[in-house]
């Protein structure tokens, strides 16, 4: 069992067993594989159970009583994926490593995926087991076997990596980080074509440490996340792998915790890279990898393990995963740390919000309104010319089109638009024609009107918008519906959630810093999720987070981990439901990272059957002059697709084309 550095508590599901006796665990193995057939469910709950080290000790045993190899016997006795697994955990680590590795290389093809996750993830000392650990295992090079199987810019990457001689020392220069930063920045972005060398250096050879803070001061510098410009400067094999390298600068479990997801998220699984994981993290770092994977994926690692896997193979892995953490009791302060750290460090406050919308330059509203006429003259409509015009300006210039529109020509320009469109393009250029607190105010009109009420609708504009906004709905409602925003929803909604919506809609929420003290007595005033009723919570809830300004609440989610070890959004899903667990989840959200809110919101109207175009429509128009390019990054980040590409695989025709020209560009 890897043993923790000094003063750092065990982060590994799996541990020595007590009481044990090499002697009896091998003759125990050996009965169960003796005979026809063999007792699985004994191997796999004799294994699982014992750390590696104490493994190693089983085998040695197991030689010396029966005169065998205990990895050639259990090969021979089992069989598929649940062989696999098994005589993966026999292997001593850096074995295990080097088999994978030696699997990767040999045939033909190279399994890339493989490589990048094993090099990128390993530290030094990791690395030197591996190399030693593969010569004497295949009595070859490894870096000469990746060297023959590689190529190019992610190769000499590889070979950086493979050398072992990261930098661990913590103690960072500020004058290097600067140079690092500008380095990278000029190898990049300032420079025509891009100078793989500087990126291969830097990333392949600082220190932890050092790199999290020359991401930092990028970000700062170029208003661009280091992932956002490794996307646009490199490509193919030598783009995954330095995204990887990042990923483990950043959060080492939070890599293997996105790993794990997207091996068993869609159709099928891919079971090479789970059981890599779940044999390779389960003594380092495992309880960390299952915290961030429910905090980020909204379900625990053995929920998804149980539902996805089957036979002894899932015993054998949920065992590894070593519980439940959706299961009353199982939360691990430590790690209830890191998964506040994962939203705390990419809050709002420190990115630069950023539309894809802007001005026009050298705009001629005379010349637009001129082109807009003539587009919806006569028989047909010129589609691609609206588009054009309509989804380049920015909204105060759309405004001066229509006045000028009017002044030519003694006509509605959107009442032209609204017999010329139909449709999806309609509600997309009808909705950018409208300045945005008449658009919010309709959006809120058409949510609450007819049969039934559009509650997510409410809930994604009230508990998003700022007080200045809030304020200016609040006025175009009146404006254009000759009644109070307030009187419409006390008559469309009922019980706590109009309470709720009321209090958003009221625009009055704290606009000053945090208050330490304060955040703490407001934490301490909804951990308590024991004492009193239902309402009594949630009407604590209501004072505080719609209330309280942004900054103050992050201080109080931090807080609230502290005292609970719990995230403050599970704990409202787990206390609450229906309407008020919603809208108070969309809060939480909002207050840790606005544009992935809205990320979410916009994969999850594209995914599965069937396109939620209003709500793709809606968020594409309200955020593109205010912080779409973030949400656009959120989503590759997240996704591992660009918001570009999941809107060309769910749209068409020119409802697509307009969507697009809002997009503003291909990540």
């Amino acid at each position: 069992m890897a043993k923790p550095a000094q003063g750092t508590k065990y982060r590994g599901s799996i541990c020595d067993f007590p009481d044990f006796d090499p002697s009896q665990d091998a003759e125990t193995l050996y009965n169960a594989m003796k005979g026809f057939g063999s007792d699985k469910e004994a191997i796999l709950e004799l294994i699982t159970s014992r750390s590696n080290r104490q493994r190693q000790e089983i085998c040695q045993n197991y030689k010396s009583l029966y005169g065998k190899d205990l990895i050639a016997d259990l090969k021979y006795e089992l069989t598929g994926k649940f062989e696999r697994l098994i005589v993966g955990l026999m292997r001593p680590p850096a074995y295990g490593d080097a088999k994978e590795i030696k699997d990767a290389i040999s045939g033909i093809g190279t399994d890339e995926k493989c490589l990048i996750e094993i090099l990128a993830s390993r530290t030094n000392e990791q690395i030197h087991q591996l190399v030693a650990a593969y010569k004497d295992a295949y009595e070859r090079d490894l870096e000469a076997d990746i060297i023959g199987d590689t190529s190019g810019h992610f190769r000499k990457m590889l070979v950086v990596l493979l050398q072992g001689t990261r930098e661990e020392d913590d103690v960072v220069s500020e004058d290097l980080v600067q140079q690092d930063v500008q380095d990278l920045y000029e190898a990049g972005e300032l420079k025509w074509g891009t100078d793989e060398a500087q990126f291969i250096y830097i990333l392949g050879n600082r220190s932890k440490q050092h790199l999290r803070l020359v991401f930092d001061e990028y970000l700062k510098t170029t208003g661009k996340p280091i992932e956002a410009s490794i996307r646009g400067e490199l490509s193919g094999d030598f783009e995954k792998l330095m995204l990887a390298v990042v990923k483990c600068i950043r959060s080492t479990a939070e890599y293997f915790a996105e790993r794990l997801f997207k091996a068993m998220k869609g159709l099928g699984t891919r079971d090479n890279t789970l059981i890599r994981i779940m044999v390779s993290r389960s003594e380092l770092d495992m309880l960390d990898i299952r915290e961030i994977f429910r905090t980020k994926y909204e379900k625990s690692l053995y929920s998804m393990i149980k539902n996805d896997t089957s036979g002894e193979y899932k015993k054998a892995l949920l065992k590894l995963c070593g519980g439940d953490d959706d299961a009353a009791g199982q939360f691990f302060p430590e790690a209830a740390q890191v998964a506040y750290q994962m939203w705390e460090l990419s809050a709002v406050a420190r990115v630069e919000l950023k539309g894809t919308v802007h001005p026009a330059g050298d705009f001629n509203p005379d010349a637009d309104a001129k082109a807009l006429r003539k587009a919806m003259k006569g028989l047909g409509t010129d589609e691609d010319t609206i588009i054009d015009i309509i989804a380049h300006r920015s909204n105060a210039q759309r405004q001066q089109i229509r006045q000028t529109f009017k002044s030519h020509f003694g006509r509605d320009l959107m009442a032209d638009l609204k017999s010329e469109l139909s449709g999806d393009l309609a509600r997309l250029i009808l909705g950018l024609m409208m300045p945005p607190a008449h658009y919010d105010a309709k959006q809120l009109k058409k949510a609450m009107e007819g049969a039934g009420t559009d509650e997510k609708a409410l809930i994604e504009i009230l508990a998003t918008r700022t007080n200045a906004e809030i304020q200016a709905i609040n006025e175009a409602y009146k404006e254009d519906y000759h009644k109070s925003l307030e009187d419409a929803l006390s008559s469309d909604t009922s019980g706590h959630f109009k309470r709720i919506l009321i209090s958003l809609a009221t625009g009055n929420r704290e606009e000053g810093g945090e208050d330490r003290e304060r955040a703490r007595e407001d934490a301490q005033e909804i951990a308590d999720t024991s004492s009193g009723d239902k309402s009594s919570l949630e009407t604590r809830f209501m004072m505080i987070l719609c209330t309280r300004s942004y900054p103050h609440l992050r201080r109080v989610f931090q807080e609230f981990v502290k005292m609970t070890n719990y995230d403050v959004e599970h704990t409202i899903k787990k206390e609450m439901s229906g309407d008020v667990r919603d809208v108070f989840v969309a809060i939480v959200q909002s207050v840790k990272n606005k544009p992935l809110f809205f990320a979410d919101k916009l994969y999850k109207s594209m995914k599965g059957a069937g396109t939620d175009e209003k709500t793709l429509t809606r968020i594409m128009v309200s955020r593109s002059e205010i912080d779409l390019l973030n949400i656009r990054r959120e989503f590759i980040e997240k996704y591992d697709k660009s918001l570009h590409q999941a809107t060309e695989g769910d749209t068409s025709g020119h409802f697509l084309k307009a969507l697009l020209a809002i997009c503003g560009g291909e990540d």
